[in-house]
């Protein structure tokens, strides 16, 4: 029996809340936890194919709790993930993920195309809906050159494993709003793959000097974002020299203005 004034009339959802039986309730001590998160990740097309960039910085509420944490990962030759949210789920989605598209290929003696590599990694999200509806939310960005019409191409996703595919560019993460204005500002449909590189890094240099937490480059640790090219070559991950040289211009350019 509830008093008038509680009384959760025909919703269904608010009376088992009210009788502390919601599946989504902080009781099940998820949202007591601190959990660490990944943070921002970009993904652009240009000429030859597309470029995936990620910090390595990984929070837990206020604090650092990793700095090293790579969340743009290859997922197979022509393909890559990139992942914002909740550190551990993400992580676990991933493994499946590339495992699940080994073991099509094993199976069918073929690789799975690229828009059913997209196709599948959305059926993973939307399996994860229940734990994101208590706070392990997991948006990844999906990206890779698509062997039957010689292009780029690039996906981004929401919590319920809806997909929608990007002409231009993506960011997901805490820092998305600044990493996609730098990128709506300077892309270019004809970018050579060396801008599209330095394009994707000055994203995520932005994003860091204006979110707490998005990392930037440390060289002090020699740390640097992870930033890889998917062309018809198959992936390619850009060294950390070569991060080091492009920051350091960066930065001689912004101490400069």
């Amino acid at each position: 029996m509830f008093p008038p004034g509680s009384d959760p009339g025909a919703n269904f959802g608010e009376l088992l809340r009210r009788v502390g039986l919601s599946p989504f309730e902080s009781h099940t001590g998820v949202n007591d936890l601190i959990i660490p998160h990944a943070t921002t990740c970009v993904a652009l097309r240009f000429n030859g194919g597309v470029v995936m960039a990620g910090d390595r910085r990984a929070t837990s509420g206020h604090m650092i709790s990793h700095r090293s944490m790579e969340k743009v990962v290859q997922a197979d030759e022509f393909s890559g993930v990139a992942i914002a949210g909740a550190a551990g789920p993400a992580m676990e989605m991933i493994k499946l993920f590339q495992l699940q598209l080994e073991h099509y290929e094993k199976v069918e003696g073929q690789t799975l195309s690229l828009e059913g590599k997209a196709n599948q990694l959305s059926m993973f999200v939307r399996s994860n809906l229940p734990a994101a509806m208590q706070g392990l939310v997991v948006i990844p960005i999906f990206a890779g050159f698509d062997t039957l019409s010689n292009t780029g191409r690039l996906w981004d996703y929401d919590v319920t494993g809806g997909r929608y595919e990007e002409k231009d560019f993506v960011a997901t993460g805490s820092g998305m709003l600044h990493a996609g204005t730098v990128m709506r500002i300077a892309w270019r449909r004809d970018l050579a793959v060396e801008d599209a590189i330095k394009l994707c890094a000055r994203a995520l240099w932005e994003a860091s000097d204006a979110d707490s937490a998005t990392g930037g480059p440390d060289a002090l640790r020699g740390i640097y974002p992870v930033v890889a090219s998917i062309t018809m070559g198959g992936w390619d991950r850009v060294p950390d020299d070569a991060l080091a040289k492009i920051y350091s211009d960066i930065e001689k350019e912004v101490g400069a203005r």
